[in-house]
């Protein structure tokens, strides 16, 4: 199957992300604590956000959907969404709450550290009367988190946006993106990401969300299958450089990862899960046909690596040509 080619198409082939955007303060120099950090960059992040970028840079049609504040910060989010040609339409703006953002840092020891400003934060605050409902009625795929799920009302603007797209007919994928300082507790967090994982038609987790949510320490196959349902079509356990394992009803296996110098990883998974929707939405048979999704999740593997090569999220991710120059050179 050639991974080539790109979006354009009609209506049909839009993918409509839905959640959180957000700006991240990274610091100006890595492998510190937050505390230590004598200065800060910003970088625009939020994984929905991301992914509708990302699919958006492989020739993909995408639009955002969330909710930021009325702020210099909010205004210049929207404006990195059409700048990077993903339809800001689903956008709405809250006068009263200010857009997130996340002091995010690179231990020494290689553990992530996060700080969240959100009390609440804008991405909060959206109401179900304040989705546009046509924007994905038009769309053939749905993509969403669970950080939009931790309190009301989004958690309800959530659930309507789900409900909505599964009336009418599209694919719903469904990449959890665990951020637990965000959350009461991990056992409410367990609750709430399961409690719309049999709506899925696509799954993605990180080895560490397979390893949170089964409750073990093990990859395995069995424990993965733990996470299947009967209406899912595709699971994937991504596993950083040792790429990823897929699990449909008929066929199952991994995928090896390229080898790249890592410098940042975060929007890696981001890139991989944009990479696969942009090639989805093209060819559905793609999630039936064990060769094709082979290609396509080698191609996913090979936007995750470009993305951990260089800082920050959306900056990294990858434009069409780059991710198939480097696909093809391997």
């Amino acid at each position: 199957m050639a991974v080539g080619g790109g979006g354009g198409g009609d209506g049909e082939s839009l993918v409509v992300s839905f959640g959180e955007m957000l700006i991240d303060f990274v610091p100006t120099v890595s492998g510190v604590s937050l505390a230590e950090a004598p200065g800060f960059i910003k970088a625009p992040g939020g994984a929905p956000a991301n992914v509708s970028i990302a699919v958006s840079r492989l020739g993909g049609r995408a639009a955002f959907m969330g909710k930021l504040g009325d702020d210099e910060f909010g205004h210049m989010l929207a404006a990195i969404l059409r700048e990077n040609g993903v339809s800001d339409a689903g956008v709405t703006f809250d006068e009263g709450a200010r857009t997130a953002l996340a002091f995010v840092t690179l231990r020494s020891d290689g553990e992530r550290e996060f700080m969240f400003y959100r009390n609440p934060s804008a991405d909060m605050l959206l109401t179900p009367a304040e989705l546009d409902l046509d924007l994905i009625r038009r769309a053939k795929v749905f993509h969403y988190g669970s950080i939009s799920l931790i309190t009301e009302p989004c958690r309800s603007a959530h659930l309507k946006a789900l409900e909505v797209a599964k009336e009418a007919g599209l694919l719903l994928s469904y990449d959890p993106n665990l951020r637990l300082p965000l959350w009461p507790s991990a056992a409410d967090a367990k609750e709430q990401i399961l409690s719309i994982w049999d709506q899925a038609d696509i799954i993605k987790v990180s080895d560490v969300e397979l390893e949170f949510l089964t409750g073990g320490d093990s990859l395995d196959d069995e424990v993965a299958l733990t996470l299947w349902r009967p209406n899912l079509k595709l699971l994937l356990v991504t596993l950083g450089e040792k790429g990823c394992k897929y699990y449909t009803q008929d066929f199952r296996g991994a995928v090896a990862a390229f080898r790249v110098k890592q410098v940042d990883t975060t929007g890696a998974g981001d890139a991989f899960v944009g990479a696969l929707l942009s090639k989805i939405v093209e060819d559905m048979s793609v999630l039936q046909d064990e060769n094709k999704l082979r290609e396509v999740l080698r191609f996913a593997n090979a936007c995750g690596a470009i993305t951990t090569t260089k800082k920050g999220a959306i900056p990294a991710l990858p434009n069409l040509s780059e991710a198939l120059a480097f696909f093809e050179k391997q």
